[in-house]
């Protein structure tokens, strides 16, 4: 092994220790290193982008046939937490039909991952929801292009307003309460939507 191999043989221990001892699991660690589902589907049969309040961005690639996920890649500027999350989603969802996908949630991956830090809990849900998102924009006939949406992950009690006004909340709920964690995506909390004064 040459000096260069080594060194990057020593860097990438270097790193999976410091990701350990940062608090993720070594499932989390490798799909961080390992990034099997980086890349881009040059024949995507859609391209959603999504970019989440901490500013990471994920642009994800479907590939579908006959009704079920063949193929699942990203485009990902963000954490080692963005970028775990999304590889092990990209795992739970390939080869599952559209439905089966498509109630894939937060603590799917958590579980799967295993352990990722307290602090980087909201890329699980960003990954999830940019995710679904790609699938569910496929589903309602919009694919072909490039669909961009701004995450609207809440913050404490889970409220969130998606527009001006627009008395939405990031899980679609209508006036009332929304289940977030029904709904797939966002905080896994129920919230409540408050009529504008």
């Amino acid at each position: 092994m040459g000096k260069e191999q080594a060194g990057q043989v020593r860097d990438t221990a270097t790193m999976r220790s410091m990701l350990r001892d940062a608090g993720y699991s070594d499932k989390a660690v490798s799909y961080y290193l390992e990034t099997p589902h980086l890349g881009i589907i040059e024949d995507a049969d859609q391209v959603s982008e999504m970019t989440g309040t901490c500013g990471d961005t994920i642009k994800v690639y479907l590939k579908i046939e006959n009704d079920c996920i063949a193929d699942v890649k990203y485009q990902i500027m963000g954490c080692p937490g963005s970028i775990s999350a999304a590889m092990a989603a990209g795992d739970l969802v390939r080869g599952k039909t559209i439905d089966e996908a498509l109630a894939l949630n937060d603590g799917d991956v958590f579980n799967f991952l295993e352990e990722i830090p307290v602090k980087k809990h909201h890329c699980i849900q960003l990954s999830v929801k940019a995710l679904l998102g790609a699938i569910q924009t496929y589903r309602d006939g919009n694919n072909g292009g490039d669909h961009v949406v701004q995450a609207g992950i809440p913050t404490g009690r889970g409220r969130h307003h998606a527009k001006n006004g627009d008395n939405t909340a990031c899980c679609g709920a209508q006036k009332g309460k929304g289940d977030c964690e029904a709904a797939g995506t966002c905080c896994a909390k129920a919230i409540t939507i408050e009529e504008p004064h």
